[in-house]
Formats: C-alpha cells, structure tokens, sequence
C-alpha cells in the first residue's frame, strides 16, 4: 500500500477515457489499496484510478460513514431527478463549483473480488459515484458547469496571529 501522487488539473492524463479491467488479480487489489490510502491521505470523499495516472477504470468512495465502496468496471444504469450541488476535486485544488447532479443513482460494478454488484443511492454519495465515475470517462467536474461563474476560488482561512 502506498500514497500516489495525485495528477493536477491541466494534466492531459485526466482527459484519458480509462480500459475497462480484464481480470481483477493482484495488481488491481494494489491499485485499489492504494487508491484508498491516497485518498484518506488528501481527505478525499473518492479517487478515480485515472486521478493518479492508471487508465484504468477503478475507482474508491469513502463517504462519511467510513466504509469503503470499492468500483470496478462502473457505469451508472439509472439516474433519478436533480439537484444542485457544491462539488470540489483533489485534482483541481483551491476551487470549488455549483453544478447539477442526479438526486439518485444506480450503479453496476465489480467489487474488489471481482464480484458484480449494485449499488442504490442517493444525496451526496449518489454525487460521489457521478464525480468518480466521470473521472473514468475522461470528464472533470468543470465540464458540467453551466456557466463560468460557477466556478469559485476558495478563500483562504485567516492565519492566527502569533503571540
């Protein structure tokens, strides 16, 4: 297990439409292992394989509750309504966007054993899988920005005077 380098937007490498994964052996597990300390390492809600330079289509989300749901060869089968939503990416820091995502999600992927399942969901995990599985597309968060001002620079917390 080991903390990747997390590719930066303009890095063509995030514009690479990842392969979808043959056969889940042990490179793949490394690679899913990985995924899960860089992303724990940079705070991170998810990471998409292709966010560390692999084009391969694996990606992890650690929502609040703190369990890992590990996707393997994802696609979203069905979306449900919209909404507005704050979304941010470890590959685009110091910015921040308001755009539009499915209130409610299903995704088919492969587990980390390589076992097909579905996964129901809505609100920000439903928002998660969207950011990561767009990620394995080649598409980036500021691509569904409906307009330039949407995009925001964060502020910078006042640093403590010393004493």
């Amino acid at each position: 297990m080991a903390v990747r380098e997390i590719l930066k937007y303009p890095d063509p490498r995030l514009r690479v439409k990842a392969k979808r994964v043959r056969e889940v052996d042990a490179s793949v597990q490394r690679l899913v292992d990985d995924l899960v300390d860089t992303m724990r390492a940079a705070n991170g809600v998810g990471l998409a394989a292709t966010q560390v330079g692999v084009p391969l289509r694996v990606a992890v989300v650690e929502p609040r509750d703190g369990q890992v749901i590990v996707l393997i060869n994802p696609e979203i089968v069905k979306t449900s309504g919209q909404r507005r939503v704050e979304e941010a990416c470890l590959s685009i820091p110091g910015y921040w966007g308001e755009l539009t995502r499915s209130e409610a999600v299903v995704v088919r992927a492969l587990d980390r054993n390589g076992r097909e399942f579905r996964l129901k969901a809505s609100g920000l995990l439903a928002q998660a899988l969207e950011h990561e599985i767009d990620h394995l597309n080649g598409i980036l968060y500021i691509d569904r920005l409906d307009r330039p001002e949407d995009l925001h620079q964060v502020e910078a917390e006042p640093e403590e005077a010393a004493t």
